[in-house]
Parts: C-alpha cells; structure tokens; sequence
C-alpha cells in the first residue's frame, strides 16, 4: 500500500447506502474507485463497476478484481439486512469468507476495511458507554452474524493473513438510508399520506440511540484505509445517546407534514438493537484523526431531500 497520495480502491457493496457514500469520499479524494455489487445502480454509472455475486463468486475471481490492476484498499461495506438468519448467513459471513480466501490469493497486501455494526454489542444498560474492549452479547440474528464477519476479519488480521480494521458504525442518517431503516420506512409512509391526503400513526420508542451521518462513516472509512489501525476494531458514531423521538420529529419537520394529521402514541418499537446505544469513540479521534462533522438535524434532512429528489 502505497504512503501517499491517491491509490486503488474497491468497494464491496458500491450500490447500498454506505457503499455509495464511500465510494463518493473517495473519489472526492482522487482515488480510482472501482464498485462492485450484484447488480449495476444508476447511481454507480460512472463508475468502473463490475457485478457480482460475492458470496457465491470463486475466491479467484475476486482475487482478480483486487490484482489488476492492484488495489491499495479493499472496502467490505456489503450484505444487507435479510428476511432470514440463513439469507443473512449468506451475504454476510460467507461473503466475508470468500473474500478472505481472496485475498490470500493477491501477492500484495492491500488494507481491508470492514463495516461491522454498533448491533454487535448488543443490549446494554442505560448509561453504558461501550468501548471497543466490551464483550459482545448480540441477540438478534442480524446482531450474531454481523459480529461473525467481525470476528473472521480480526481472527484473519491477528493470524497475518490480511491487513484488516473492522469500523463498528452507530445507526446511519443521511442521504439515501437503507430501506429496511426505520427512519427510511417512516420517510416511506410520510411520503405515501402526504400524496393521499391522509393520517398517520406514530408509534416512537422511548429509547437513546447513537446516530452518525452515513457521510461522516464514508470519512472514516477512507481514514482507516491507511492509518495504523490493522487488526483493530474502531467505533464510528457521534458519541451521544439521542431520544429516536427527535429524530422523528426532524423528519416530520423536514417533510412538512400536517400536524394535525398526525396520531402519535409512546409503544415499544421493534428493533435490532437495544433501548440505549452511545459509542465511546475516543480510538476513532485518536487513531483516525476523525471526528464526525454533519449536524444530525441536518443529516435527517439530508436524508428527506435525498428521497424526495429536491
């Protein structure tokens, strides 16, 4: 990996949320960016792009896309949420797999960034700050496989295999979040009552997560590509624990939506992680220069405007 100045990297996952905000950050940057997903996106059509099934792809035809010509850095920002444990088995642990075998196959060593997720720790009391030393208890499937990738990629680091740093990203605003979000679903629903002219029903937890603009992980993400942070995991959020309530009411802020036709109710709220989520992100400062810098009332408005094309 060369010291200085722009190089090669290839993003695993261009096309979803993430993928697309660090390929953005390192164009930004001069870099040649190469994305690869199953499928091409009209968002990626600048790109140099090559579609690709990872999972079930041979360990030497990702080798290939990492060799020629040679990657300086290798993004894993792949694998989405899945119906099922085995879907989620399959786009993200052997995924994670075979682009491990893939890598043991390239002569150089470029740095592999992988995204793993503050879900990972799982469940914690109120007030906990969680570092990156605290034992890991997920609970749900998402939570178990994402940790598992994690797992894979530093047991590989601490064994020489690879060059590696997992980033533990909070819960993700901004511009184009996935789908399966909850503020992305609640966008959704917004959007279909303002068009119809109708109510809708609110149903906010009472819980404090950690939230971070999906472009300041982009920022991260290039940072950890050649700081000295190999076989190490790093959190990436804002470092506070925000009522997800606020977060509701800049979105409906950001939509214009009627008030009066709004019936809000306190419920418990299904989720992938816990009522409490705050990162200490102390390593992240130190190790990577990084700092997150979007305002998140911003960064949901950011995530409005995307959707609605303004």
């Amino acid at each position: 990996m060369s010291a200085a100045g722009p190089g090669r990297v290839v993003v695993l996952g261009a096309t979803g949320s993430v993928g697309r905000q660090v390929c953005a950050a390192y164009a930004a940057q001069g870099w040649q960016v190469h994305g690869v997903a199953r499928r091409p996106a009209p968002h990626a059509r600048d790109l140099s792009f090559t579609a690709l099934d990872l999972a079930t792809a041979p360990a030497w035809r990702i080798a290939a896309l990492l060799a020629g010509p040679p990657a300086d850095v290798v993004v894993n920002a792949a694998g989405g949420w899945g119906d099922t444990e085995e879907a989620m088995h399959h786009s993200h642990l052997r995924l994670v797999h075979r682009l491990l075998e893939a890598l043991a196959l390239v002569a150089h060593r470029p740095r592999l960034v992988h995204l793993g997720s503050v879900h990972e720790y799982g469940p914690v009391p109120a007030g906990t700050l969680l570092r990156e030393d605290a034992e890991p208890h997920p609970v749900s499937a998402y939570a178990r496989v994402k940790l598992a990738t994690s797992r894979a990629v530093l047991d590989a680091a601490r064994e020489g295999a690879v060059d590696a740093v997992v980033l533990r990203g909070a819960n993700m605003t901004g511009p184009y979040p996935a789908s399966e979000s909850f503020l992305a679903a609640l966008a959704a629903r917004l959007r279909t009552a303002l068009a119809d002219g109708g109510r809708i029903e609110l149903s906010v937890a009472d819980a404090r997560r950690d939230f971070v603009d999906v472009r300041d992980v982009a920022a991260a993400v290039v940072r950890a590509g050649r700081a000295p942070v190999g076989g190490t995991v790093v959190n990436v959020g804002r470092g506070e624990a925000v009522p997800v309530g606020r977060l509701v009411e800049w979105l409906v802020e950001a939509a214009a939506f009627p008030r009066d036709r709004i019936d809000r109710r306190d419920a418990p709220v299904h989720s992938k992680g816990g009522d409490w989520t705050r990162l200490d992100i102390t390593r992240a400062r130190r190790l990577l220069s990084w700092a997150p810098r979007v305002d998140l009332r911003d960064s949901v408005h950011a995530m409005w405007r995307a959707g609605a094309g303004i």
